[in-house]
């Protein structure tokens, strides 16, 4: 080795032994920590209900009498009678992208029954089926009788959100007006009686009913159709579609944007306000009708168009008009 190089490491490791002569503290700091385990090693995986904190619905029927969050694993099918009962409040039912069908062949029972009076209920994601068919008016076939109903109080603090319900012999979702019930996204087609029935109903179709196909407190972003009633009904409705082959397209006390069309009854009718609207009747007594009619039209072919106490910016695009007090008008 290089003499140089001995002299350079034999004073450096002097110097750092004389460091550490003078403060055997800094010994301490190069020392290593304890090799003491600190106890057995703790479970580091979640268990299944930290997982999934739902109780899944294998089988129908099916009665859900405690409250939690519940979920279908699989398409159910009963051959009378309900499908799920909700016999407690504070309910979820996840219905997760299946189907709850029956196959009595007399149309009898409920998809989803609310048994007794109940509050804080949601239910959501799936498709209620029956085999209800629609012959000339007359409804009948296999299946449920309802949809999502009840039959003893109506139930409070309610949502139906995202679920289809078809060929019903009686009505696909109701829940009542007035209840604090909340009823979105939602299909219902072919059922003989109403259609969809909440205080509030959003961007949600009914067709193909027997008897009024939406009817409720707030409608927004709606369509109904019914082959014998009102096609849609409501306190307000905005941005709505009413179509009725035998009686009132679309009736509301105010309307707004909205579109009423009926083959032998009023198009469209507002009871008090209705707002950039238009009626259209093929041989009913009058497209629009309105108390006070504000930038609407009114269509009936040989007939009376618009009938209203105070119109403003209103004509009809065919047909003549009733006004009494007529404003930016011809």
């Amino acid at each position: 080795m290089n003499p140089m190089k001995t002299q350079h490491l034999v004073r450096v490791a002097g110097l750092a032994l004389a460091i550490l002569t003078l403060n055997p503290q800094l010994s301490t700091c190069l020392a290593q920590g304890s090799l003491t385990p600190p106890g057995a090693p703790a479970p580091t995986m979640k268990t299944l209900a930290q997982i999934e904190a739902r109780t899944p619905i294998s089988s129908a029927p099916f009665t859900i009498s405690v409250p939690g969050s519940y979920y279908l694993t699989t398409n159910l099918t009963v051959s009378s009678g309900d499908a799920i009962t909700i016999a407690a409040s504070g309910v979820t039912l996840d219905l997760n992208g299946f189907t709850l069908s029956s196959t009595a062949n007399s149309a009898a029972g409920t998809g989803v029954r609310f048994n007794g009076s109940l509050s804080d209920i949601t239910i959501a994601n799936g498709h209620i089926r029956g085999g209800v068919t629609n012959n000339a008016g007359t409804y009948g076939g296999p299946g449920f009788q309802y949809g999502i109903a009840f039959f003893s109080g109506a139930p409070l603090s309610t949502r139906v959100v995202g679920v289809t319900v078809s060929g019903c012999q009686y009505s696909g979702i109701y829940l009542g007006i007035g209840h604090s019930t909340v009823v979105e996204s939602c299909t219902v087609r072919t059922v003989g009686d109403y259609g969809i029935v909440a205080t509030t109903i959003k961007n949600s179709t009914a067709s193909d009913c027997g008897w009024t196909a939406i009817g409720g407190s707030q409608v927004s972003d709606c369509r109904g159709q019914s082959s014998s009633a009102t096609g849609l009904s409501a306190i307000t409705a905005q941005n709505c579609y009413g179509e009725s082959s035998g009686d009132t397209g679309l009736s509301a006390t105010t309307a707004q944007n909205c579109y009423g069309y009926s083959s032998s009854g009023t198009g469209l009718y507002a009871s008090r306000t209705a707002i950039g609207c238009y009626g259209y009747s093929f041989s009913g007594p009058r497209g629009l009708y309105a108390l006070s009619a504000n930038t609407c039209v009114g269509y009936r072919t040989e007939g009376r168009a618009i009938e209203a106490t105070v119109a403003n910016g209103c004509y009809a695009a065919s047909g003549t008009n009733l006004i009494t007090y007529k404003y930016n008008m011809p």
